[in-house]
């Protein structure tokens, strides 16, 4: 008996059938993963979002699998030719691609050479010279001339019939899947550049692939990504050669592996029987005209997939680190959006992120005026008590940075903190239809700057505005599928939206469309609702809203917070579903829910095992009693600070050997990009990150971390920096690096890196810390 969906999914993922039979029943009721891994763990066994996430994609394609193979089983049983074996073999076929080579003789497909042949009844001599290699092929030929149908002399003849074995040969699945084993594991990605390209500007970036050869399965995802982006470029000619082929691309005399294979399932051995040489070349005609290009499609196909799913899971990853990267909290916050000739825009938002107030001031570059600069950033931060200011990474950023410290020092009595932010995005939002609603009548470029002060209190909901694309946290993000890039970018915001929860009375409606259960329009409905009637009170006013139904609620209110309303619990991650466990308790305790929350000494005291029943098993009340005991707990990562070192500004007044602290901007399967205040990210190589070997960067850092690093080589003229994490390392070198390791092909290296190389530096512990005493 052939295995169910859920039993190859529970194989797949590790897991116990009872647990995705009940994801998957909760999946096809709508329920969605973030609703699923927080509320229903007794159900699916504590399933967490990143193996629901798996299930889901593998459940599609499993689905979609079934589909097509229900309807190959009916195109070939129409045709009267479905075996119980062939039945069997596409019954157990576990992927579409061997499903599909299984299908390929029955496929309906135009008029073939070999299908002419057959129609000219040629097809006899074909297995006549495969059944019997004695018989001459020239006198066998002789027998089956057809003038009328275009076989006319014994060259022709043999021509058909060797097509028709060709076809035969191209379409045995067992044959292709050997091929395509043998192929995958011997196969050389080979690279050459176009003549006339190789001086060309625009293809230099290309240069380590001018003359490149590589194993197919050890070619990492960011050079797979930046040899197909030079073949679109029509910069270099890629090509699938084999292990054995001579690297002039010259043709050896004697059958390759994969023509011998082919040999070898046909039967056909050279030894010199009359149609021995005219089978061997059939079967050497079958592997360079039929089979190679078709394998070399199949497996590039794969390579790029590969890639693409690992450039995504990278860009995934690295999003989610800046989503839930720490938050300022509600203070009042003063934006500076950096610029030369344009000037610095200002923007003042107050602890909720209310635009107070705007100005632009022109300390640079021409005017430089850096006293009547002073005077406005002074003037705002006394008129609205600013504590915080947030500063663009952009062009310009260093020197705004110092404006900032000297309207510190002329405003010492406001004990402000300044912190540098990135610019991610901004403009992306600036110019969105949803700041034209926020701020119909502030110019594009202030509302960066809003964007920049508000991304300081809190990046997650400030990020949630933007396109996860234009964060620009991803190797290669322009050549991946866009579709598959999009819902992983999706799924990944969420994740950390319904992780974090949302407070329901001041949520934008951008963060509340990532609630678990919401769309466009529930959330229009409820922003109306509190617009026309006033805060909610308590989660259960969320059943007034139009349109908002048990089914929803159900999903959603476990992650909306109302704060400071009539039930406490409702501030809390506690599923209203739920609220009968913790009265239970309370009644037990004899206390009040706002004094048994945050006891902690009396939570641990309580057995969980006594509240637990049909409906919430011991997962649920653990994690009833974790929230009591932390009330509204952010998973979100306590403030760090990074203090760029005072004179180092630009590239050239780094020198090797200057230990610096930074922060990690970006992370790919190669190292991670570090941002040291210099507007050029350096490069710390995954050899470099650590003492011990790792194979994923990941392993170590995040997006946002504060490292310390040492510099090792500085190309000012080309901007590249090499740096090291192994600061005890005394004799520390450049690792050699390809011009796709040092910056992603086509990727633009500039200061102003406003979409493409983002620096979330918005933690300030110690600071904040001081800040929040006075």
């Amino acid at each position: 008996m052939l295995p169910t969906i859920e039993q190859r999914l529970a194989s797949e993922l590790g897991a116990q059938v009872r647990q995705i039979a009940a994801a998957v029943e909760l999946l096809d009721e709508g329920a969605t993963v973030p609703f699923i891994s927080r509320y229903r763990k007794e159900a699916t066994g504590g399933l967490d979002d990143t193996q629901l996430r798996l299930l889901e994609e593998r459940l599609a394609y499993m689905r979609e699998l079934e589909e097509r193979r229900g309807a190959v089983l009916a195109a070939i049983e129409e045709q009267g030719k479905l075996t119980t074996d062939l039945r069997k073999e596409i019954s157990e076929a576990e992927t579409k691609q061997r499903l599909e080579d299984l299908y390929l003789p029955y496929k309906q497909k135009r008029r073939t050479k070999a299908q002419i042949a057959r129609e000219a009844g040629i097809e006899p001599l074909a297995d006549a010279l495969l059944g019997n290699p004695s018989l001459d092929p020239d006198t066998q030929a002789s027998q089956f001339f057809n003038a009328d149908a275009g076989f006319a002399d014994t060259k022709a003849v043999l021509d058909g019939a060797r097509q028709i074995l060709m076809e035969r040969f191209a379409e045995s699945a067992s044959l292709v899947g050997e091929l395509r084993d043998y192929v995958g594991s011997h196969g050389v990605v080979v690279s050459r550049v176009v003549a006339g390209k190789e001086a060309d500007n625009e293809a230099s970036k290309f240069r380590d692939y001018f003359d490149y050869r590589e194993k197919l399965g050890n070619i990492p995802s960011h050079r797979a990504l930046a040899l197909f982006r030079g073949r679109n470029e029509e910069v270099l000619r890629v090509k699938l050669a084999l292990d054995t082929d001579p690297e002039d691309g010259s043709r050896t005399p004697e059958p390759n592996p994969c023509e011998r294979r082919i040999m070898a399932h046909a039967g056909i051995r050279d030894q010199g029987r009359a149609a021995d040489r005219w089978l061997v070349e059939t079967a050497r005609w079958t592997w360079n005209v039929k089979l190679q290009v078709h394998l070399e499609l199949d497996l590039m196909g794969v390579l790029r997939d590969k890639a693409e799913e690992e450039g995504i899971r990278v860009f995934a990853k690295n999003l989610k680190d800046l989503l839930l990267a720490a938050p300022a909290g509600p203070r009042t916050t003063m934006g500076l959006d950096p610029g030369i000739r344009t000037g610095v825009k200002v923007a003042v938002v107050d602890a909720t992120g209310k635009l107070l107030d705007t100005a632009t001031i022109y300390p640079h570059e021409p005017r430089k005026d850096w006293d009547g600069s002073l005077h406005t950033l002074s003037t705002l931060a006394r008129k609205h008590n600013v504590q915080l200011i947030a500063i663009g990474n952009g062009t310009a950023s260093r020197e705004t940075d110092k404006l900032a410290a000297d309207a510190m020092k002329l405003n010492a009595e406001l004990s402000l903190t300044k912190i540098v932010v990135s610019e991610a995005g901004a403009s992306v939002y600036s110019a969105s239809a949803l700041a034209a609603r926020e701020f119909p009548q502030l110019d594009v470029s202030l509302r960066g700057a809003v964007s920049i002060a508000r991304r300081l209190q809190d990046p997650l909901a400030e990020l949630v505005k933007i396109d996860p694309k234009s964060i620009g946290v991803g190797q290669y993000q322009h050549d991946l599928n866009q579709g598959k890039l999009a819902r992983s970018l999706d799924a990944v915001v969420e994740d950390c939206v319904n992780s974090v929860g949302v407070d329901v009375n001041t949520a934008s409606a951008a963060l509340l469309t990532r609630i678990s259960g919401l769309n466009a329009t529930l959330v229009q409905n409820i922003i109306d609702y509190r617009d026309s009637n006033g805060a909610f009170a308590s989660r259960r006013a969320l059943r007034k809203v139009p349109r908002l139904g048990d089914k929803t609620f159900e999903q959603c209110a476990g992650f909306l917070r109302v704060m400071h309303g009539d039930n406490p619990l409702d501030a809390s991650a506690v599923h209203p579903e739920a609220y009968p466990v913790v009265e239970r308790i309370l009644a037990d305790v004899k206390k009040k829910a706002q004094d048994l929350m945050g006891d902690s000494g009396l939570i641990k005291s309580i057995e969980p095992t006594k509240y637990t029943d049909e409906r919430f098993g011991l997962p649920t009340v653990q994690d009833i009693l974790r929230e009591l005991d932390k009330p509204g707990r952010d998973p979100r990562p306590e403030f760090k600070t990074a203090s760029f070192r005072d004179g180092v500004e630009e590239v050239k007044d780094l020198q090797p050997g200057m230990l610096l602290e930074g922060v990690v901007t970006n992370v790919t399967n190669f190292g991670a990009f570090v941002d040291v205040g210099v507007h050029q990210d350096g490069l710390v190589h995954v050899s470099a990150i650590t003492n011990r070997f790792i194979k994923d960067p990941a392993e170590v850092v995040k997006a946002g971390d504060i490292v310390k690093v040492k510099v090792v080589e500085v190309d000012v003229a080309r901007k590249r920096i090499a740096l090291t994490m192994r600061l005890s390392d005394e004799t520390a070198r450049p690792v050699k690096t390809t011009q796709a390791e040092r910056r992603p092909a086509g990727k633009p290296q500039q200061s102003a890196r406003r979409e493409e190389k983002p620096v979330l530096n918005n933690a300030f512990a110690a600071a904040l810390a001081k800040a929040t005493k006075r």
